[in-house]
């Protein structure tokens, strides 16, 4: 089986820039880039192939069609889709990045697989906002109504028609939900019928996960990991810091227990937000002799 691991360091989707105080509005969007490469650093070396999408640092973001960065994330949307149909693999090992960068490589291994596919997103938020909602033009918070079929999209223009397969609700489980932000999204949940596990329904074991995933009937399961699911008690390491989240070993074992009833041929890692190591780096760009 064809492995890669996609670098893709996509920021433009996060309109967080009151989210991280302690950050200025830029250090904190553009903080997606250097968290997606310090997740490659400290990850496992592989044998796998190793590539990275090419995302702009260009600071200025318009929105279109209720999405903030819209331009550029429609054309990295492309960029990363001629990648993955050039490398052809048969498993994507992803490193964000906000969480939209789930989007493309979910679509691409929807059609690989024929549509055979549930997805388990493990996230404090469910990520159903629509473009047309108005309250927030973050495209990270829009991932998985984008993922979702077509038809339940409203205002997306190119970006949603340009992915090549979509996942319908039946075939989506929500994993350590905690905030749905506001009464509209917990709503639209309900409209979809997308199934969640709080972080309580999954803290002594993976029962329900794998019984979900078993009765939709799918060899293939792709997922997404959101590190705000995390317990900010615990570690903080994303940029939402929602308390009473599920705790790391958790998190492992219940991909791992996928991993044991299921063929995993999607992971992605999303939302790294390493609020310390930016620090260092102004700090260090301040001191003399280091250029």
């Amino acid at each position: 089986m064809n492995t890669i691991r996609l670098l893709y360091p996509q920021w433009q989707g996060g309109n967080i820039g009151s989210f991280v105080p302690e950050l200025t509005p830029d250090e904190a969007s553009t903080g997606y880039i250097l968290g997606s490469e310090l997740l490659n650093f400290l990850a496992p070396e592989t044998n796998n192939k190793t590539v990275k999408i090419p995302v702009t640092d260009d600071l200025k973001r318009t929105e279109e069609y209720g999405i903030l960065g819209y331009k550029p994330i429609l054309e990295q949307t492309k960029n990363a889709l001629k990648i993955l149909n050039k490398e052809n693999p048969d498993k994507v090992v992803v490193l964000g990045g906000e969480c939209s960068v789930s989007v493309v490589p979910f679509a691409y291994l929807a059609k690989k697989y024929n549509n055979d596919v549930a997805m388990v997103w493990i996230d404090a938020h469910p990520d159903i906002t629509l473009p047309d909602d108005k309250t927030y033009n973050g495209y990270h918070a829009m991932a998985v109504t984008a993922i979702m079929e077509k038809e339940n999209n409203k205002g997306w223009n190119e970006i949603v028609s340009s992915l090549p397969a979509a996942l319908p609700a039946d075939k989506i489980l929500f994993v350590g939900l905690r905030d749905w932000e506001r009464k509209q999204i917990k709503n639209r949940q309900k409209e979809y019928g997308i199934k969640h596990l709080t972080p309580k329904e999954v803290s002594n074991n993976s029962d329900e996960v794998i019984k979900w995933l078993k009765q939709t009937g799918a060899k293939h399961v792709v997922i997404h990991f959101d590190m705000d699911v995390l317990d900010p008690a615990e570690i903080i390491v994303a940029v939402g810091v929602i308390p009473n989240g599920m705790k790391i070993a958790e998190v492992v074992r219940v991909i791992n227990d996928i991993d044991k009833n299921f063929d995993i041929v999607g992971l992605t890692v999303a939302e790294p937000m390493p609020r310390t190591a930016i620090r260092l780096r102004k700090m260090l760009n301040q001191l003399p002799m280091m250029k």
